[in-house]
């Protein structure tokens, strides 16, 4: 079951179906990813919970507190929250990603950072700098990056504006599945004496 912030004040938003939802998923990994939340929290609180009501999948994560929120989801449960959602915010995964743009989203991307024990390496980050440069998605590396681009994507702040969109659906899933890829021929190239095993899909991986 959904999880409300117990505090009367910050219900009303959440439980209006009259305003556009913020779907917010941290993806499976282990590791927590408690700046996400913070940053959503903020966020609400300077004012975006009058604008939108925000449904965080939390993972290990800290939870939320001005959000609704749950620790994980099933796939047909992710599928109808990238549906409903009017703007859709996540980690650097590249299943996340391609599956918000199977929906014809183009996520808000904040990715997970080794320094912080947030991920074992820094891919992710690697990873959502080379797509955000081919505009498929818009990148957030601070919590002022995150609030002003959901300001943007909502019309709450009319002086605030997002990256052209460069890369459509069908292509941006294209190129994620290519650049993953890539990256595994590479990994599997570098070892001597042993034969390059192509990755699976993107579309069949974790998200």
């Amino acid at each position: 079951m959904p999880v409300l912030p117990g505090g009367a004040r910050d219900r009303g938003a959440l439980l209006s179906d009259s305003l556009p939802l913020v779907f917010v998923s941290v993806g499976t990994d282990y590791h927590p990813f408690d700046r996400l939340s913070r940053w959503i929290d903020a966020w609400l609180e300077g004012g975006g919970a009058g604008a939108a009501r925000c449904f965080v999948q939390t993972g290990t994560s800290a939870v939320p507190r001005l959000a609704e929120h749950r620790q994980y989801l099933g796939h047909a449960e992710m599928e109808a929250m990238m549906r409903q959602a009017a703007v859709v915010v996540c980690h650097g995964g590249p299943g996340t990603i391609m599956l918000a743009s199977t929906f014809g989203k183009r996520p808000i991307v904040v990715p997970r950072r080794k320094r912080f024990g947030e991920h074992v390496d820094d891919h992710q980050c690697a990873f959502s700098e080379r797509i955000a440069a081919e505009g498929a998605i818009v990148l957030a590396q601070s919590g002022e990056e995150l609030g002003a681009s959901l300001d943007a994507a909502l019309g709450r702040d009319a002086s605030a504006t997002l990256p052209p969109n460069g890369a459509g659906p069908a292509r941006a899933v294209a190129m994620f599945e290519q650049l993953v890829d890539d990256l595994v021929l590479h990994v599997n190239g570098s070892r001597k004496g042993k034969g390059v095993v192509r990755s699976a899909p993107v579309s069949r991986r974790r998200a």
